[in-house]
């Protein structure tokens, strides 16, 4: 498939194309109207050649609760291509509309650290849709290259709700990993931080007047945030080449308390966020040495 090259920002104009399609009679305009799922083969995006920057990855280190170091966080380099992300679902020949898309799954692998400074070549694809029990869903695979070649890359794995196919896998299981004690409080202003540093300024995540508009009782934490707080609390145990997949559950709720849970597995770990109230599950992951 060809390849459409953009700038990979992810701003203000970006999201009022992903409201668009949403929108009564406005979404069934020429340039807007979204195109039938049937016979979409996917499409590729890619940026310019990017260099990291040291203020932005010591930026997202504090946010997420990684150490600051001049290797790049294990997760940053999704924010890289979140703007990718966001090119393709507003791209008239994606079939389904940004809004209402659930990031229900995301997998990371790492080969190779990643450094301040490093020049990095970034392209993301999705491809066909898949059938899941609730809806639809579409694989985001990314890739960042170095000057050594393929260094780091991840699936992001999206759902359209709708009519559904009671006999597709539901997703992927992860061992358990009950909680071990550990709980953080989430301040009630953390998408916005998080928004302000990942460009990801979806409104479920921001105020509680938005999230409730898009149904829900307030504002709730980035999935990529959860992860990546989970991946920080485990860093200095993982190795340089790793892969790390995540299942996200229930969302979470800001402000609020999430217990943090591991369990030492063979060739890794698994990892969990829960409610420490009631139990209910946020995130389930494992980490897995390569």
């Amino acid at each position: 498939m060809a390849t459409t090259t953009v700038d990979g920002s992810a701003g203000l104009t970006t999201l009022l194309r992903a409201a668009l399609p949403s929108l009564p009679v406005v979404g069934g305009l020429p340039g807007v109207r979204k195109a039938s799922a049937a016979g979409f083969e996917g499409l590729s995006y890619d940026r310019p050649p990017v260099t990291v920057r040291r203020e932005d990855v010591d930026t997202y280190a504090r946010v997420c609760g990684f150490p600051v170091k001049d290797t790049v966080p294990l997760t940053y380099p999704h924010l890289l291509a979140f703007g990718l992300h966001m090119a393709i679902m507003t791209d008239p020949a994606f079939p389904a509309p940004a809004v209402g898309m659930v990031h229900v799954e995301n997998a990371v692998t790492r080969h190779r650290q990643l450094s301040v400074g490093d020049r990095l070549e970034v392209g993301t694809r999705v491809g066909p849709p898949g059938a899941h029990p609730k809806g639809t869903t579409y694989a985001f695979t990314t890739e960042v290259r170095d000057a050594d070649g393929l260094a780091w890359e991840s699936t992001s794995t999206y759902l359209r709700r709708g009519r559904g196919d009671d006999t597709a896998p539901a997703g992927t299981t992860f061992p358990d990993a009950p909680p071990t004690g550990t709980v953080w409080r989430l301040p009630a202003d953390l998408g916005r931080t998080y928004a302000a540093v990942s460009g990801d300024h979806n409104p479920i995540h921001l105020y509680p007047l938005t999230a409730r508009a898009l149904g829900f009782p307030r504002q709730i934490a980035h999935g990529m945030w959860t992860k990546a707080r989970c991946v920080a609390a485990l860093e200095n145990r993982l190795p340089d080449a790793v892969r790390v997949e995540v299942a996200f559950k229930k969302p979470v709720l800001l402000p609020g308390r999430i217990a943090f849970g591991s369990a030492r597995l063979e060739g890794g770990y698994a990892f969990s966020l829960t409610s420490p109230s009631s139990g209910a599950p946020h995130l389930a992951g494992r980490t897995t040495a390569l």
